[in-house]
């Protein structure tokens, strides 16, 4: 798949760029008993104050119900669409089981339409096969992961997203994640086998402000041009600095430039083998 640059028809729309979707998607209909209307959260609560800032507006969307609990095991499916999903990142694809079930499904990399998967205790180590932790060799990349077996993949389920198994100990699966913090989980929790699909999704350059506000993200105000009252970054005549040693956030609480903002009791810490690097990647 290939990134389409756009021609300067516009000042917007130099340097932008798009998904060359027609390289991968199938020209299929949607599956309607697999699709859900509805409102979109946009930041308020039950009172219409803006509890998430940053939110709102944007074109509607229908919700793709997709399977992320993959409980129909020992049982092949087939891809027979890849299609685009406008809540996430990755492409989804339809899976119909040999008993006839359709499910919405995160397809990795390399997986096109015919490719068939199979959720199994016994599967083979195959892109798109799913199976226990505790049964997938070292140095095998996984995603949608589940934190507790049973409840579903929550982890590396983004576009390009991965992790790396880089360890079997003690009934404790090690895996890299893609923060490049190294984390235990159980072993009897379940993981595909594979990369998630539109890796180069990153690569993508919006080009103008108004192509944000139509994926429902409202604009960003810095600290700094604000005033005293309402950031501690405010104040001052002029352009100044934040007159402060580390970036604070609204609520006066460490933010950005590679400070650790992790509360220090987090349930998880036992399952932490590393910290994620912080600050600039290199």
């Amino acid at each position: 798949m290939s990134i389409k640059q756009l021609k300067p028809v516009t000042p917007g729309m130099r340097g932008m760029s798009r998904i060359n979707y027609r390289e991968v998607l199938s020209n299929t209909r949607k599956t309607k008993a697999l699709i859900t209307g509805g409102k979109r959260a946009v930041g308020r609560n039950g009172y219409g104050r803006i509890t998430t800032r940053h939110k709102g507006g944007g074109h509607k969307r229908l919700w793709r119900d997709v399977d992320f609990a993959y409980d129909k095991k020992d049982i092949p499916a087939r891809i027979t669409s890849i299609e685009y999903d406008p809540n996430r990142s990755a492409f989804i694809g339809l899976a119909v089981y040999a008993d006839g079930a359709k499910r919405y499904v995160v397809v990795p990399q390399r997986m096109t339409v015919g490719s068939t998967f199979l959720v199994s205790e016994n599967a083979p180590i195959e892109v798109g096969n799913r199976l226990p932790l505790a049964k997938i060799p070292v140095g095998t990349f996984v995603y949608n992961i589940e934190l507790k077996p049973g409840n579903g993949g929550k982890v590396a389920r983004a576009a390009g997203n991965f992790a790396e198994v880089i360890a079997q100990d003690a009934g404790y699966t090690h895996l890299k994640m893609p923060s490049t913090e190294v984390r235990k989980f159980i072993g009897t929790a379940w993981a595909t086998v594979g990369e998630v699909s539109n890796a180069e999704h990153r690569l993508v350059v919006i080009g103008k402000a108004g192509r944000t506000r139509w994926k429902g993200v409202r604009p960003t105000v810095r600290g700094s041009v604000m005033n005293p009252v309402d950031h501690p970054h405010g104040g001052g005549e002029g352009r100044q600095g934040r007159g402060l040693r580390r970036a604070k956030s609204l609520w006066g609480k460490p933010t950005g430039k590679g400070q650790k903002t992790r509360r220090p009791k987090k349930y998880s810490n036992v399952f932490i083998v590393a910290r994620r690097r912080v600050g600039k990647r290199k």
